[in-house]
This record gives structure tokens, sequence and C-alpha cells, in this order.
């Protein structure tokens, strides 16, 4: 069964400003008919700061500026439900930061967290993991990350699915990356492209994977055929055509940035899967392109691995 979206989440910049993730959370909500609800975390340290001395004062100091970011809020949420978009708003005092928004998403429950991606030098990266890093995996539900992308509703979309493992150990990550692919396509009239990268292949049957160039010729055109024929097999369940289906060979990463960059893609679908204690996290492909992505990245999570 293909996934239908019904609660958009999208968390918006502290500034009063219109940005990309605004207009595509708003595409996608009005293609798939889905409620979108947009909140704002707000907060001033200097008005914080002063509340320690005066808290009467500065609480309705900090009430009066919170009501100009609603009011704001409420009049660009007023312009999308003229268009028929069923849209909700809320501005919360409290830091932009993990602990907060992810008490947020587990109140609200939505089905997409949709946000801007913030883009961190690599020294800086080097010292602290930004907020973008920590929702890749800590948010329960799925996680749409928007550059500055032509259009607003998606028009070319890339699938990317990952057959270097075996399929009991992702938990059906594949079908879920295609049945959310499927699903925004299908809302969106976008052409949708499926493709695999044949770079590593599991051995012994655990998770680590090593290069194919370093396998025995046989063992390792035999690696290939068996990725390629599961290739071929998910793409037919899933009726993607001949002419957009890509298997390609290299670094995964660096392969699927190209890809997407040459072929003007507005989003790349791909996922991440829960680390269960026994297993690695299967996702250092969507981390490394986090930074270096030449479109919006709609990570998929897998299920949470039960106690």
């Amino acid at each position: 069964m293909v996934l239908k979206l019904k609660r958009i989440l999208l968390i918006a910049p502290g500034e009063m400003t219109l940005t990309p993730a605004f207009e595509r959370a708003c595409a996608l909500a009005c293609a798939g008919g889905a409620l979108l609800h947009i909140v704002a975390f707000d907060y001033v340290p200097v008005l914080a700061a002063a509340g320690l001395f005066a808290p009467e004062a500065m609480a309705q100091a900090r009430e009066g500026y919170l009501q100009v970011h609603r009011h704001w809020l409420e009049q660009q949420a007023r312009f999308k439900r003229c268009i028929g978009l069923n849209v909700t708003t809320e501005v919360v005092w409290a830091r932009s930061n993990l602990a907060h928004v992810l008490e947020y998403v587990n109140d609200f429950h939505p089905d997409l967290v949709v946000k801007d991606t913030h883009c961190v030098p690599a020294l800086d990266r080097a010292f602290h993991r930004s907020l973008d890093w920590r929702l890749l995996r800590e948010c329960p539900a799925h996680l749409h990350l928007v550059t500055r992308a032509g259009h607003a509703r998606p028009m070319k979309i890339l699938a990317a699915v990952d057959l270097s493992h075996l399929e009991a150990l992702t938990r059906g990550l594949n079908d879920r990356i295609l049945d959310l692919a499927c699903r925004l396509a299908a809302d969106c009239g976008a052409a949708l492209h499926l493709l695999n990268v044949g770079c590593w292949a599991v051995m012994d049957e655990g998770t680590a994977s090593v290069p194919t160039g370093s396998l025995d010729d046989s063992l390792k055109d035999a690696i290939e055929d068996a990725q390629q024929e599961a290739f071929e097999a998910l793409a037919e369940r899933y009726g993607i055509p001949s002419s957009c289906r890509h298997s390609l060979t290299g670094i995964p990463r660096k392969v699927i940035g190209l890809f997407a960059r040459q072929h003007a893609f507005d989003m790349v679908v791909l996922g991440m899967l829960y680390p269960d204690g026994k297993h690695r996290l299967i996702g250092s492909t969507v981390e490394s392109l986090l930074n270096q992505a030449p479109c919006s990245l709609m990570i998929v999570k897998s299920p949470q691995p039960s106690d």
C-alpha cells in the first residue's frame, strides 16, 4: 500500500521570512490534501535575561513581541487558505534546538517534518553537530531538508535505494523509500527515477560492506548480477519504466550527488535505518550528502526497532 502523507509539520525559521521550505511544505500539502501545521521557535536572549529583573514588564514585552510574529505567520497562512490549503500555525517561545523540536514532533505526530537545510562549514562540523544532522538521527518522522530549489512543487524526483544489505536487516527500507517517492510523484505530477549504486556487497550474512573491487571476479560478477536482479524486480513492482531506471557503480554519496546535479532533480529520496543495538546505522550516505546535496533531500526512516 502506497504511503499517504496526512500531517505535515513545517519547522519555520525564527525570523519572519518566507523560505524555500515554506513554499515546498505548502506545495506538498496542497498536492496531497494534507494538513500543514507551521511552528516557529522564537527566543530573544535579551528579553529572557531582562525578565530576571523585571518579570512582569518583560512578560508583557515578550507577549507583545510574540504577538507580532503570530500575526505575521497567521497572515501567511490566510493567503494559503484562500487556495484551499488546510493550514494552522503556532509560535513557541523557545530556542530552536533538538530537544524542543523533538518534543514538538513527538506531541504532534506528523507523517513528515519539513525544514530548511542549514549548511555548516567543515571546520564548524568538526566541533559540533548541526540541528539538521541530529534530526537525521533522532527525528522519528520522515524528514525533508529543503535547499534553494527552483520549483516549490518538485517536478523531477530521484529515489536512491541501497541493495547492498540483506532485506531482513533493512526492515523493508527500500520499499518504504519507493512508497513515499511514488506517492510524492503521483501527487505532484513529477517524473520519478530510480537509482542504485552498485559498489558494496554484504559478506557472511553480516552488515559490514566491502568494495566489490576487492572481490574475486567470479564472486564480484555473482554479487552484481544478484543486485541487478533485485533492482529490476523492485523497479517492476513499482512500475518504474526502463528509461527511468539507473544502475551505476562508484562511491554512493559521490555518484548520487553528481547524478542528481547533472540531471537537475528537485528532490532525492533516500533512507536511514535506526540502530537496534546489534547492527550499525545504515545512513552514512545520507549524512555525507547533507552538506553537499545539489537539491533537497527527503529522508525516509525505517520502523523503529522493538525493545
